[in-house]
């Protein structure tokens, strides 16, 4: 499942794609970018963390409507950066987050790949 939502989506659409992306997925990454092609450091970091630990997982370029995007996420984990990784439908953090979990060892874990 991938979106590509249009510039002129509505943050009340956004805010539902968020929402549902989030349940239908074990792991989701809401990024600049794709997992291909990340447009920032921050989440080429965060796939990179997270595809050491799980082939699979989902990726959402927050770019095309990246204002409702950090908003809706920002309702989600109270969290207002980009990136933001969210398992089994709860809010983990950033590449920062998922970097500290990977230095102590956690980070497989957190991901469910254990």
């Amino acid at each position: 499942m991938t979106f590509q939502p249009e510039s002129e989506a509505e943050s009340d659409e956004i805010e539902a794609r968020v929402q549902e992306t989030i349940a239908e997925n074990d792991v989701v990454l809401f990024m600049k970018g794709n997992r291909l092609m990340p447009q920032c450091g921050y989440s080429q970091r965060a796939v990179e963390l997270i595809g050491q630990h799980v082939d699979e997982f989902e990726t959402v370029d927050v770019l095309p409507a990246l204002d409702h995007y950090r908003e809706a996420l920002e309702a989600e984990s109270g969290w207002e950066t980009i990136p933001q990784t969210f398992v089994g439908g709860e809010f983990v953090g950033g590449s920062d987050v998922l970097g500290e979990l990977e230095e102590r060892g956690e980070l497989a874990a957190e991901l469910g790949a254990e």
